[in-house]
């Protein structure tokens, strides 16, 4: 019955789907080999490498200043560094600017969604958060451990992380949203239900980076991404997403930042 809501609730978007649906078919069997490789990556080789870091990190009793900034350093040149070999391709594939949802066709509608979207996510943030928090130490969970490790702790860090915040909305949006997203529709055009299948699979791929955080931290992520899959459909951009994602990580980043503080 909710699979069936889910579908007909996507159906709905037919209408604004226009601008990532009258695009080449490809082929599966024919996708370009660098295509394929940045798929893979994102795919395989992020999550690996992430949970692989994050192991390392928690094996340390205390992370202290200089290791959470080099975490937020090195974390935002690779992610700019992979949008910039991503953007080459596609400019070299003629991957183009509507097909990455970078439009803003309709103003109004972007505006007020990225408002609404970034409101009701940075406010369930807040409230998740809380609630996290107000549990014993040994209730909250391996997710909250992690949040509350990596999490900064003093003015520097919280700048410093303000600026991976940023650069999370922009790139981690213009690579699943926007790529991943894109490269799907292609393959999967000739389809009646692309939207829908673009949709999940790039919900799976966006969660799969967040390996780490633990099954609860998969399932809230691929919601999350449909959510934003749906939005970058309603919307025809991806300036709604990058917006809501950014805060998001900005308000977890001071919420956890001053309940240490306090603690």
């Amino acid at each position: 019955m909710r699979g069936q809501i889910f579908l007909d609730f996507i159906s709905l978007l037919a209408p604004y789907a226009g601008n990532v649906l009258s695009f080449p078919l490809v082929n599966p069997s024919v996708i370009p080999w660098d295509f394929a490789l940045i798929l893979a990556f994102l795919g395989l080789i992020i999550p690996w490498r992430g949970a692989v870091r994050m192991k390392s990190l928690l094996r340390k009793p205390e992370l202290t200043t200089g290791d959470r900034l080099a975490l937020y350093g090195s974390t935002i040149i690779f992610q700019w560094l992979i949008v910039a070999v991503v953007a080459w391709r596609c400019r070299a594939r003629m991957l183009g600017f509507a097909e990455l949802g970078l439009t803003t066709a309709d103003p109004w509608r972007i505006v007020w969604s990225g408002i609404a979207l970034t409101a009701l996510l940075c406010v369930n943030q807040v409230f998740g958060l809380r609630k996290m928090a107000s549990l014993p130490v040994g209730k909250r969970g391996s997710l909250f451990a992690i949040t509350e490790k990596i999490m900064p702790r003093t003015s520097m860090e919280l700048l410093v992380f303000a600026g991976l915040a940023c650069t999370a909305g922009i790139s981690e949006e213009f690579l699943y949203r926007g790529f991943v997203f894109g490269v799907l529709l292609r393959i999967f055009a000739k389809f009646a239900g692309a939207n829908v299948i673009a949709v999940a699979l790039s919900s799976v791929w966006f969660s799969a980076t967040h390996w780490y955080q633990g099954r609860r931290g998969l399932i809230t992520t691929c919601v999350v991404g449909i959510i934003f899959a749906v939005v970058r459909i309603w919307t025809r951009s991806l300036v709604p997403v990058m917006v809501a994602h950014a805060g998001i990580d900005l308000v977890a980043g001071i919420f956890v930042s001053r309940f240490l503080r306090r603690a």
